[in-house]
């Protein structure tokens, strides 16, 4: 059963910071906090659903932690894969859709594989679409669509001169998505880490010192709370918000 649906964002997205600091601070390896974030991964995803979220991006591997510690990014991807196909069956009981955006060639083959079978047999699932971001940096994004953007107008299927926003939006790596509403971070810092950096220009960011591993379902509904407050004006006016639109 939803709850506040009719109020909640249609796309929340979240940097799921603080994994590693939360291990150092109990004397425990950076491997072991990732590996509790992985039930805040699960219980956020099954919040999301109850709470009407429709999408939910969660930052899942950047493009800059590949340079972390060898063994780190190894254990990263053994616990991606793990997470993947424990977790599977439940998401495809809930009617959830998995979708993957970044440069997923990078991805070792089995992960790969995992993530591409995630992704088929989770199709068409219509309570929420649960989207990883993968081997993803939001400047990469934006360069990866301007290449095929520019690809296309030389071979003659786009007008340079009719290019707008709505024309580039088309060429990102899931165009189907909405913009994000709320973008969440955790951990106790404020910047978002070249995450979504084209699709969050008017999204709503909301931050917190929980560290993800401590990450449950009151601290997304304290996030909805604080969203729900804010007057979203894109530009506009109080004025205008309240009155339904651009005044003359």
């Amino acid at each position: 059963m939803a709850e506040d649906t009719e109020t909640a964002p249609r796309h929340v997205a979240i940097i799921m910071d603080g994994n590693g600091r939360w291990a150092e601070r109990r004397g425990m390896s950076r491997i072991e906090g990732h590996r509790e974030g992985l039930e805040a991964v699960r219980e956020v995803v099954r919040a999301a659903g109850d709470l009407g979220i429709e999408v939910l991006t969660l930052y899942a591997f950047s493009l800059e932690n590949w340079n972390r510690p060898q063994a780190e990014v190894a254990e990263l991807m053994r616990l991606l894969e793990h997470y993947l196909e424990i977790e599977l069956p439940e998401v495809i009981r809930n009617d959830i859709e998995v979708r993957a955006i970044g440069r997923l060639d990078r991805l070792p083959p089995s992960v790969r594989r995992r993530v591409d079978e995630a992704i088929s047999k989770s199709r068409g699932g219509r309570a929420m679409k649960l989207v990883f971001a993968l081997s993803y940096g939001g400047r990469a994004e934006i360069v990866d669509a301007a290449r095929k953007l520019l690809r296309d107008a030389e071979r003659g299927l786009v007008d340079p001169e009719a290019i707008d926003e709505k024309t580039f939006g088309a060429y990102l790596y899931d165009p189907e998505l909405p913009d994000p509403d709320l973008l969440i971070r955790t951990g106790a810092e404020s910047r978002v880490s070249n995450f979504l950096l084209w699709q969050i220009a008017y999204t709503e960011l909301f931050t917190t010192d929980v560290m993800w591993p401590d990450f449950r379902a009151e601290h997304l509904r304290l996030a909805l709370r604080d969203y729900r407050a804010r007057e979203r004006r894109f530009g506009l006016t109080s004025a205008q918000v309240r009155g339904g639109g651009a005044t003359s």
